[in-house]
């Protein structure tokens, strides 16, 4: 069924694929959840006008947003594994600008990568594409706003509690 599927629309089952993420020809509650917060994300980054919906211009920013990411994904998955391991997002990291330590690149990896699952089953181990998006994209905001925070360009902020809770809650 999958293969005929598959050829009857290869776009709709590209995007069909991009969300089942254990490749298991099905998608499950929890993957298309994952699919829905990451749309969620792009929806707050392509409306513009705030309006809750986007039109073709903003789709078409979106449309050009997401094959720019593609390119970048392929670019640092430097083994074609079609997933991002911890080497490959300290060098995307990196080049973006996002200098982490050895501590924090590991628990961006661990909040974002897969688990490899037994059998012939799953993703590939590290980070699919729309997880390595929703990171990066996390990071450069978080990252913006500790820069709005840090007026002296110092790389150290002071924050009450009720700061830094608005700061990440704000967060995607």
């Amino acid at each position: 069924m999958a293969a005929s599927s598959s050829s009857s629309s290869p776009r709709l089952w590209a995007w069909f694929s991009a969300v089942d993420i254990d490749r298991s020809g099905h998608i499950s509650a929890p993957e298309l959840q994952q699919a829905l917060d990451t749309v969620k994300l792009l929806m707050t980054i392509f409306d513009t006008d705030r309006s809750g919906t986007i039109g073709f211009s903003e789709f078409a920013g979106l449309w050009r947003y997401i094959k720019d990411w593609q390119n970048v994904f392929r670019h640092f998955d430097a083994d074609r594994s079609g997933s991002i391991d911890g080497r490959e997002l300290h060098n995307a990291l990196g080049q973006f600008g996002f200098n982490l330590s050895p501590q924090a690149l590991h628990l961006v990896e661990r909040k974002y990568a897969s688990a490899p699952v037994p059998g012939s089953y799953g993703p590939p181990p590290g980070i699919t594409f729309d997880r390595f998006v929703r990171c990066c994209v996390v990071i450069k905001q978080l990252t913006e706003s500790f820069q709005r925070l840090d007026s002296q360009r110092s790389g150290n902020i002071q924050l009450n509690y009720d700061q830094f809770m608005q700061t990440v809650l704000a967060a995607p």
